[in-house]
């Protein structure tokens, strides 16, 4: 089954991050237990612009890896049905990160996240962040499922 089409009200109903942190600002599609397509408007008003890097403004690539786990924190929260049930995605392990191309303001930064591993408590992704085709960062990383602090 595919969804496709959540606004950046319905990634707030399945994610904790919010503004200046909220990465993701749509889902173009989603899959539950496989994959998700998720978009990042990159705004030349980012706070992370002032100082990464004057006069050359550039997304650093750790902003990309989180963007990404934001887009596969969406999927697990739909595929492991946790909307509501006080648990959150952690990252406990970034792999194999590449960035080849720069991200500059202006773009739409298309997010995509697939499982390798999906368990209840610990989850596997392979993720690929890109602008208009273009591969701009790739990304193995490790999700943990738990209780949100209270």
């Amino acid at each position: 089954m595919s969804e496709t089409g959540f606004d950046v009200v319905e990634v707030l109903k399945r994610l904790p991050h919010r503004y200046p942190l909220l990465l993701v600002d749509r889902v173009a599609e989603l899959v539950p237990d496989e994959r998700i397509h998720a978009i990042k408007a990159v705004s030349f008003n980012e706070d992370f612009f002032q100082g990464h890097f004057p006069g050359a403004p550039i997304m650093p690539g750790v902003l990309q890896i989180e963007a990404l786990a934001q887009a596969a924190g969406v999927l697990a929260v739909e595929s492991l049905g946790l909307a509501g049930s006080g648990k959150l995605v952690y990252f406990m392990a970034i792999e194999n990160a590449k960035f080849r191309a720069p991200v500059t303001p202006g773009v739409l930064l298309d997010l995509k996240a697939e499982f390798v591993q999906k368990r209840a408590r610990v989850c596997k992704f392979a993720g690929e962040a890109s602008v208009d085709g273009m591969v701009t960062c790739e990304v193995s990383f490790t999700a943990m499922i738990a209780d949100a602090p209270e």
